[in-house]
C-alpha cells in the first residue's frame, strides 16, 4: 500500500477510534502532501511523499529544539509525538554503523580525500540514503570520516 493511502487509512481509523492526537497529526501530514500536489499540479510519487515526510520531520525537530529552549515542554512533547508518528511511514532508518559503511563506499567511489571534497561524497551518498537517514547525521558522519 502506498504511503499516502496508508496515511488516509490510518486517519480514518483514528477518527473511528476517537484518537484525537493521532487524527490531528495525520490531518496535518495529509494536508502537507495535498498542498504540494495542488501547488505542483501533479500526482506525487512515493519518493516525493518521502521527501515531504522527511521535511515535516525536520520542521518538527527544529520546533522541538525551539520549544525546549523556551521551556515549552507541552509543545515539544506534541511535536515529538508527531515525529514518531511520521517515522512510521518512512523506510527503516539506517543505524549509525550502516550509515558509516555507506559513507565509506561513497568516499571511495568519489575519490574524496579531504573535507573540502564533501560535496562530491554527498552527491554519491544522498540518493542511496534518501529517506533512510537524517541529513544532519549524514553530514556529521561524512565530516568525521573525512577528517573535517
Amino acid at each position: 500500500m502506498a504511503i499516502k493511502e496508508r496515511i488516509q487509512e490510518d486517519l480514518k481509523n483514528a477518527m473511528k477510534s476517537g484518537d484525537t492526537a493521532k487524527r490531528d497529526a495525520l490531518r496535518v501530514i495529509a494536508s502537507a502532501i495535498k498542498q504540494v500536489e495542488v501547488d505542483s499540479r501533479k500526482v506525487l510519487t512515493e519518493d516525493d511523499v518521502l521527501g515531504i515526510l522527511t521535511g515535516e520531520i525536520k520542521r518538527r525537530r527544529d520546533s522541538i529544539s525551539e520549544a525546549t529552549k523556551a521551556g515549552r515542554t507541552d509543545i515539544a512533547d506534541k511535536e515529538q509525538y508527531e515525529v514518531t508518528l511520521i517515522e512510521t511511514y518512512l523506510p527503516q532508518q539506517l543505524t549509525r554503523e550502516e550509515l558509516e559503511a555507506e559513507v565509506r563506499k561513497a568516499i571511495s567511489e568519489s575519490g574524496a580525500k579531504t573535507a573540502k571534497e564533501m560535496g562530491n561524497v554527498m552527491k554519491v551518498l544522498m540518493p542511496r540514503v534518501k529517506g533512510r537517514a537524517d541529513g544532519k547525521l549524514v553530514n556529521e558522519v561524512v565530516k568525521a570520516l573525512l577528517g573535517g
